[in-house]
C-alpha cells in the first residue's frame, strides 16, 4: 500500500504558546519546589537529574517516533531505549516520591510538575518540527517506515 502524503500544517499560535507555557511552568515550578524544599542537597540533585533525564528521554522518544512516521531510519535499539529511558525516569520519580518523607500534597506537586514538563517538552519539540517542515514546504510521507 502506498504511503499517504499530506502537506504539513503550521501549528496555531495558541498551541505553540500553550506548549511553551506547559514546559516552562512545569519545569520552573518543579525547580522552585526543589529550591525551597527542606531536603538534603543530594536529594535535590536526584530530583533535578530526574527532571533533566525525563525531559531528554521524552523529547528523544517523540523525535524517534516522528522520524519513523516520516520514513527516516531509526534503529530498533534506539527506539526501544527511548521508551525504556522514559519509563525509567517516571519509575525513578515514583520510587523516590514513594519513599520520600514529604507530605502527600508535596509528592503530588512534584509528580504533576514533572509530568507537565514532559508533556510540554514533547509538544514544544513537535511544534518546532512542524513549523520547520511547514517553512520548508515539503510534504510529509505518513506510514513509509512500516
Amino acid at each position: 500500500m502506498p504511503a499517504a502524503t499530506f502537506v504539513a500544517q503550521r501549528p496555531t499560535g495558541a498551541f505553540i504558546g500553550a506548549s511553551w507555557a506547559a514546559l516552562l511552568v512545569g519545569a520552573v515550578v518543579y525547580l522552585m519546589g526543589l529550591w525551597n524544599a527542606q531536603m538534603q542537597l543530594n536529594e535535590k540533585g536526584y530530583y533535578f537529574t530526574l527532571l533533566m533525564y525525563g525531559l531528554f528521554s521524552a523529547v528523544s522518544l517523540q523525535k524517534s517516533v516522528r522520524d519513523r512516521i516520516e520514513g527516516i531510519p531509526v534503529t530498533g535499539i534506539y527506539y526501544g531505549l527511548c521508551w525504556v529511558s522514559l519509563g525509567i525516569s517516571v519509575a525513578l520519580l515514583t520510587v523516590g516520591l514513594w519513599n520520600a518523607t514529604l507530605a502527600a500534597s508535596e509528592k503530588g506537586f512534584y509528580a504533576m510538575a514533572f509530568l507537565l514538563s514532559l508533556f510540554g517538552a514533547v509538544a514544544v519539540q513537535k511544534n518546532i518540527r512542524d513549523v520547520a517542515q511547514f517553512k520548508s514546504g515539503q510534504p510529509e510521507d505518513v506510514g513509509a517506515a512500516d
